[in-house]
């Protein structure tokens, strides 16, 4: 693809862009995802739950996950689910934030919850009752973004405990208001 994804979201959309490139998609910056991510999760125990990977695209954040020793992860994404089983082994869900704000995930439990480049993604009108949802099912919350956005009010049951930004990649970690720990 000869477009960058910015560019490329803004001619075809965010949605068909990943319909469209899905099977094939790598995020440029897999390498600061996982350097924020070692510098974010440094004091987050491993705990018993599985981390879920939350539009996991080619398994970026899966990937550096293992290597920093978390082994149980589970994915969910709509549109990237060959790249990912191409790179982890793993299959992943389909799940849509749609399901997830309609409470599909209900009744799981997640130690983790990263969501690397897609929150930002979300319109902000569906934003609250997105993370809602995710703060009864996880523990923590950990927001990668190429951004300063998305902005998660503690009052959609997350607090901030920790801020990390390297070259413009911004990690945000978040403890559940709804879970206890």
């Amino acid at each position: 693809m000869d477009l960058s994804i910015r560019q490329a979201y803004e001619t075809w959309g965010v949605e068909d862009f990943y319909q469209q490139q899905g099977a094939t998609y790598r995020n440029p910056h897999e390498e600061r995802i996982g350097q924020v991510l070692a510098q974010g999760l440094v004091d987050v125990p491993r705990g018993s739950l599985p981390v879920l990977d939350l539009a996991c695209g080619s398994g970026e954040v899966t990937l550096a996950l293992r290597q920093l020793g978390w082994q149980d992860i589970h994915g969910i994404d709509p549109y990237t689910q060959e790249a990912y089983l191409g790179r982890t082994g793993q299959m992943a869900e389909g799940y849509r934030f749609e399901d997830i704000e309609q409470g599909v995930l209900w009744g799981r439990e997640y130690g983790l919850i990263v969501c690397s480049f897609a929150l930002h993604l979300v319109e902000r009108s569906r934003l609250p009752a997105l993370v809602y949802q995710l703060s009864w099912i996880g523990d923590r919350l950990m927001v990668i973004t190429p951004h300063k956005r998305p902005e998660i009010a503690p009052k959609w049951g997350w607090i901030l405990v920790h801020e990390f930004c390297l070259e413009r990649v911004r990690s945000r970690l978040y403890l559940s208001g709804n879970r206890p720990l």
